[in-house]
């Protein structure tokens, strides 16, 4: 089976780095234009739409702001003349034990919502509404196993917000579909990535990978072609559901 998406125009955030870096590689090759955001490695993000033929672009924001967030969408609109999809890619995660300052643990929870999931909900506002007047859109959220397993204690805000995706998510299933709006979850589990490798430094890749049932840690690349699959329109009627990418280490 080819994916052709070379009509297609499509927005990931956080496109720098990591899966986000992979899901704009594997969208450029399927021929998609794709506007990939970064914060601050524009590098990065140039590094993972080279060789696209069609044009497409790197476009920076903070996500952090609402503001931010609600603009980039409107930008990538601008720069690409519309979106076909929108993948909420973009995330942080801040180790927080329970014995940390109530400040600084409070910062770095409202960070966490901040990026993770208010960015989320906000470009996915600015979505519905651009893929309500064009008949129809997707969006894919890249959420996490610790959505439906729960994680470390020191990372109840990731999990919180990674749950809340997965209700964004379905919630824009339900409502926007009959204006033509499909949307997804992918959810992975520890993934090779720059957000793992301090846990994987400090407690070693075996760690990582407890209860994988393949024998190997999860790469970006090994997720980018569940996004592009579910972005192509050929799974509309999956909407809603979530896809899990985790090498069998939490199984539903």
């Amino acid at each position: 089976m080819h994916i052709d998406l070379s009509e297609s125009n499509v927005l990931v955030t956080g496109a720098s780095r990591g899966i986000g870096a992979a899901i704009a590689r594997q969208l450029v090759r399927s021929g998609a234009r794709v506007a990939a955001h970064y914060n601050t490695d524009a590098e990065g993000a140039k590094r993972a739409i080279a060789g696209c033929l069609r044009g497409s672009v790197t476009l920076a924001a903070d996500l952090g702001d609402a503001e931010a967030a609600r603009g980039l969408f409107a930008e990538a609109v601008e720069q690409m003349g519309h979106v076909d999809a929108l993948v909420n890619n973009a995330g942080v995660a801040f180790e927080s034990p329970l014995d940390m300052p109530l400040e600084q643990w409070c910062d770095n929870w409202d960070r966490t919502q901040a990026v993770n999931l208010r960015a989320a909900a906000i470009l996915s506002r600015e979505a519905v509404a651009h893929f309500g007047a064009r008949s129809g859109g997707r969006i894919v959220h890249i959420a996490s196993r610790a959505a439906f397993r729960g994680d470390a204690m020191e990372y109840l805000a990731y999990a919180a917000s990674k749950g809340g995706m997965v209700a964004l998510s379905r919630s824009i299933a339900r409502g926007a579909g009959k204006d033509g709006v499909t949307s997804f979850v992918v959810a992975p589990g520890y993934v090779r990535t720059d957000m793992a490798q301090p846990f994987i430094d400090l407690y070693g890749e075996e760690v990582a990978m407890e209860g994988n049932a393949l024998g190997r840690l999860t790469e970006p690349d090994d997720v980018a072609p569940v996004v592009v699959f579910l972005a192509s329109g050929m799974a509309d009627h999956a909407t809603g559901t979530t896809i899990d990418v985790n090498a069998g280490s939490y199984v539903r």
